[in-house]
């Protein structure tokens, strides 16, 4: 009998996680083995796909001029949003965490935005109030000054995006927070009898001891933000000049507006690619600079 239950318990087992490993298996590496190998295929929906090997990589490497825009715009919108956010993630955070009456509404409402920030209302609203007649445009003139198409000006239209990116920090917010409540209160007791002020003990205390969190933040927001597509593609659809053209929205491009499904899937395993050696980077450097307490 215990040789049977010693059978029986592992294909319990299996049995409570297939849901599991059914998801795993038919929406996950299933779909990814089968963009793996469209890659290698010239595929246009229309007909069956013409293996072509790593034709789609070398022409992606080699003659897409496009391919190379996306990729520097795709850098400049993460080097320039996730440390943004991640700032006024965790300045907010300092700021709400404190014993006052209320502050739990106030937290909601910071985090609000990350709820609603990537809906496609949210970013139809960005795309109206820094559009020529917007609303920023018209509190300007308020006080005298002309504003212009902050949407549609090369110079300026990423920018838009990068600060529709910063004001939805609630998520960041709300795991910094998660993580002040975990620093030992007796560290600062200690830092104040010392006579360490308030800026000391940040830079001493709170910074070393939220570098785990700082960590976990920095990676998800990466992987995010190399990933964006619905505020490029509602706010200003690429334009104007290539200059929003983010990585995620020249791959649908490709997709489903040349039916280019083979080229496309090659450009979304090299997206993967990049997030992967940056993931790793972050994770190498991080003995560096990432303190536990223990």
């Amino acid at each position: 009998m215990a040789k049977f239950n010693r059978f029986i318990e592992p294909i319990w087992g299996y049995v409570f996680i297939s849901p599991w490993l059914l998801g795993l298996f038919v929406l996950t590496i299933g779909p990814m083995s089968q963009s793996f190998y469209l890659s290698l295929t010239a595929y246009n929906l229309l007909e069956l796909p013409t293996w072509i090997g790593f034709g789609n990589y070398h022409e992606i490497f080699t003659d897409d001029k496009d391919f190379w825009k996306a990729m520097q715009v795709t850098f400049t919108y993460v080097v320039l949003s996730v440390p943004l956010k991640l700032f006024f993630a965790l300045m907010v955070a300092m700021l709400l965490f404190r014993a006052i009456r209320g502050m739990s509404v106030f937290r909601a409402i910071f985090y609000l935005p990350s709820l609603i920030g990537g809906s496609v209302a949210i970013s139809a609203i960005w795309r109206n109030l820094f559009g020529a007649d917007g609303f920023l445009n018209k509190l300007l003139s308020l006080v005298g000054i002309q504003g212009i198409d902050w949407i549609n000006t090369p110079g300026t239209a990423l920018y838009t995006l990068v600060l529709l990116a910063v004001w939805q920090f609630g998520s960041s917010m709300v795991i910094f927070l998660a993580g002040l409540k975990q620093i030992p209160r007796d560290l600062y007791e200690s830092a104040s009898v010392d006579g360490a002020s308030k800026i000391r003990s940040f830079f001493a205390i709170t910074l070393p001891m939220l570098t785990p969190i700082i960590l976990f933040n920095l990676v998800m927001q990466i992987i995010g933000s190399f990933q964006m597509f619905t505020q490029a593609f509602i706010v200003t659809k690429g334009g104007p000049i290539n200059s929003t053209l983010v990585y995620a929205l020249y791959v649908y491009q490709k997709a489903f507006a040349y039916f280019n499904m083979g080229y496309a899937s090659a450009l979304a395993w090299i997206l993967l690619m990049f997030i992967a050696v940056f993931t790793a980077l972050i994770f190498w450097s991080a003995k560096r600079w990432v303190h536990y307490e223990t």
